[in-house]
């Protein structure tokens, strides 16, 4: 038994430091690359998924894999659940022939560099050819990994949230389908005042990058272990606890773009930041799910950055900083501002409240392209109807419709639906967290790192060493409820 362990840890060692150049190489392409590289770096990526794929299909490594599963009952729970995790994401390198996987590879590497250019020229057609090669080879990925128990667009959403299938995640969305979608279409079908200033002012950069680094501060996220960077897509990157990036946009016009982002991706970071040390070296290392991460993010961003009670602490300070911006808007014009609610086309700058109606689109999208039913190049147009049916509002162009995200052209298919579902975990992890103490006050006493305290112990400590099921039933003592999402978004968007 120990010789297997030995083969599969060492194994494990190299396989996270080849996982580890490679991360740097996306995060480089995502953030500081000259566009001349782009085919250069695919070059080494190319190589590097060789050596990764020998690695990973190497005969003496698979048979200690498949000697644990075999005997998993004998292993301590930590590597009986990294085991199960990594025999689970083996299946595809066992399954897809070498060539496939490599140019897949190959394909990702190029991918989000000719989404970015599309999207900045609003070109859907440029990006078009390598959108209908994602979604055949994700249907392959389907063919390959689908079991008695997992088939089709199933087997997608699995990857990202364990336990979520099609049949909970229709429940879901219906619900929200009933409930949201009309109250959404009531609450946004009048203009209310807002300030000027807020509305028509610009926010030079290095005073946002300036608040930037001050939230850094506020919500505790560890820049020794951590960097904040620019992107054209905000987004968060890890290998460990250790090396934690996060990046925002800057939007000289709007204000919240960037503090909300940089929120959002804190949220996320301080997740990762508070994983137990002692799960370094293991597979486990990470958070729980895409839902369980993104109910992270939300809760930060939203109940804690949008409330009443940050901005009684903070709101001086950003009025130093953006001292004639600002000048004379008062707290409670800000406070509204930041909440409004409205019918809006882009998903990242999207109010909580619209927010899901924008994963439901994507969800709808996914779910046809996958079955076959809808072909990538009539995506455009099915993306503009579904807008205007459960938003309200109709894309003018592909730029903010369906070019926005780049998820479909990392590749990321059955990712979008966990946004939904972690908004919806938030409210519930709130609501238990409130019950051991008053989260309000600690926010406007300015105790951020007595939230993070509660949700290192409860939640971030374990990384993947239980699933979200496991992790929803320690942190709130009942399975997912979406009542509590629900009853929170009217509560809030009702007064």
């Amino acid at each position: 038994m120990q010789t297997y362990i030995d083969t599969y840890k060492n194994m494990r060692k190299r396989l996270n430091a080849y996982g580890y150049a490679m991360w740097v190489l996306e995060w480089d392409l995502e953030t500081d690359h000259p566009t001349g590289a782009v085919d250069y770096r695919a070059e080494q990526i190319e190589v590097l998924s060789n050596e990764i794929y020998a690695l990973e299909t190497d005969k003496k490594y698979n048979k200690a894999i498949d000697y644990l599963y075999e005997n998993i009952d004998k292993l301590d729970d930590l590597l009986k659940r990294e085991i199960k995790k990594v025999q689970k994401e083996l299946r595809l390198i066992k399954k897809m022939p070498k060539e496939e996987y490599i140019d897949y590879q190959v394909l990702l590497s190029k991918s989000t560099s000719i989404w970015s250019k599309a999207r900045e020229n609003d070109d859907f057609e440029m990006f078009l050819p390598i959108l209908e090669k994602i979604v055949a080879y994700q249907r392959k990925i389907v063919r390959y990994l689908q079991t008695p128990e997992l088939k089709g667009y199933d087997v997608l959403l699995d990857l990202y949230e364990e336990g979520m299938t099609t049949k909970e995640y229709d429940v879901f969305f219906e619900d929200l389908r009933n409930e949201l979608v009309p109250f959404v279409l009531t609450a946004t079908s009048g203009k209310k005042p807002l300030s000027r200033k807020l509305t028509k002012n610009l926010f030079p950069l290095y005073k946002q990058k300036q608040f930037n680094m001050y939230l850094t501060d506020v919500f505790k996220f560890d820049l020794t272990h951590g960097v904040l960077r620019t992107s054209a897509h905000p987004f968060t990157s890890n290998f460990s606890s250790f090396d934690v990036r996060i990046t925002t946009r800057y939007i000289e016009n709007s204000i919240e773009s960037a503090i909300f982002s940089t929120i959002h991706e804190m949220g996320h970071g301080i997740y990762e930041q508070n994983i137990n040390p002692e799960l370094k070296d293991t597979n486990l290392a990470t958070g729980s799910s895409m839902g369980i991460h993104e109910s992270q993010s939300r809760m930060y961003e939203n109940m804690i950055g949008r409330s009443y009670a940050f901005w009684e602490a903070h709101f001086d300070h950003l009025k130093e900083i953006f001292d004639k911006e600002l000048k004379n808007v008062t707290l409670l014009e800000f406070y509204q501002y930041i909440n409004r609610a409205e019918r809006s086309l882009v998903r990242t700058e999207a109010d909580e409240l619209t927010y899901p109606l924008h994963i439901m689109v994507r969800y709808e999208i996914e779910k046809l392209l996958i079955s076959g039913k809808l072909k990538a190049k009539d995506v455009a147009k099915r993306w503009k109807r579904l807008y205007q049916q459960y938003v309200g509002v109709r894309p003018k162009d592909d730029k903010d419709g369906v070019l926005q995200d780049i998820h479909w052209a990392a590749g990321s298919f059955g990712y979008f639906p966990t946004y939904a579902l972690g908004s919806a975990y938030a409210a519930q992890i709130y609501y238990a967290m409130n019950k051991d103490f008053n989260v309000e006050n600690a926010i406007s006493d300015n105790k951020i790192e007595k939230i993070n305290a509660w949700l290192k112990e409860h939640i971030h400590q374990y990384g993947q060493s239980k699933s979200p099921k496991e992790l929803m039933l320690l942190a709130t003592g009942e399975p997912f409820n979406s009542k509590y999402y629900i009853e929170y978004l009217k509560r809030k968007f009702s007064s």
